[in-house]
C-alpha cells in the first residue's frame, strides 16, 4: 500500500476528532454563557460561533482573528473549538472568569448539557438555521459595550443582541 493511500484513512480519522473535539467546546461554551437563555437563543449563539469559524475558513483575516492559531486550509466544522475560544467571544474561557472552572466539571447527564450537545451538532453539521442574519458579534441586551454604540443590530433573540460583521 502506498504512503498516500495509508495517510488518508490517518488524515481523516483527525478531522473527524478535530470536529468532535470542536463540537464539544461548542456545546460547553454554550452550557456555561447561555445557562437559563431560551433555546431560541443558543442556537442563535451556535449560529454565531458557526459564522465565525466559516469566515475564519474562507478568509485569512477573519482566521487571524475569529479562529487564531488555526491552520490555513481547515475545514470550518474543525474550527468552532478556536472560535469559540477567541480573545473576547465568551469570557467563560477566561481563565479568570467565574465560569471557566465550570467548564472542567460539567456534569455528565445534565439534561441542559445534552440539549446544547445537539445544537453544538447541528452546528457543527451545517443543518442549524441561523437567525442572526450572518452575526459574528453579540452581547447581552442588558448591557451596552462601546463596540456596539452606533451599530444596528441585525437580531435581538432571547434577550442576546447580534451584530454582522462591517462591511
Amino acid at each position: 500500500m502506498s504512503a498516500a493511500l495509508s495517510a488518508a484513512p490517518r488524515a481523516a480519522a483527525s478531522d473527524a476528532l478535530a470536529a468532535a473535539r470542536a463540537t464539544e467546546t461548542l456545546a460547553l461554551t454554550l452550557w456555561a454563557e447561555a445557562a437559563g437563555r431560551p433555546v431560541r437563543a443558543i442556537e442563535a449563539l451556535a449560529a454565531l460561533v458557526a459564522n465565525r469559524a466559516r469566515s475564519a475558513a474562507s478568509n485569512e483575516t477573519a482566521r487571524l482573528r475569529f479562529a487564531p492559531g488555526s491552520a490555513a486550509g481547515a475545514a470550518w466544522p474543525t474550527l468552532l473549538g478556536r472560535a469559540c475560544r477567541a480573545p473576547f467571544l465568551f469570557a467563560c474561557w477566561n481563565p479568570r472568569h467565574p465560569r471557566h472552572a465550570a467548564l472542567g466539571e460539567a456534569p455528565e447527564g445534565d439534561l441542559a448539557l445534552a440539549v446544547r450537545r445537539r445544537i453544538a451538532r447541528r452546528a457543527a453539521a451545517g443543518s442549524l438555521p441561523d437567525p442572526t442574519g450572518g452575526a459574528t458579534h453579540w452581547h447581552d441586551a442588558d448591557a451596552l459595550p462601546g463596540w456596539a454604540l452606533g451599530r444596528v443590530p441585525s437580531a435581538e433573540i432571547g434577550g442576546l443582541v447580534f451584530y454582522r460583521p462591517d462591511e
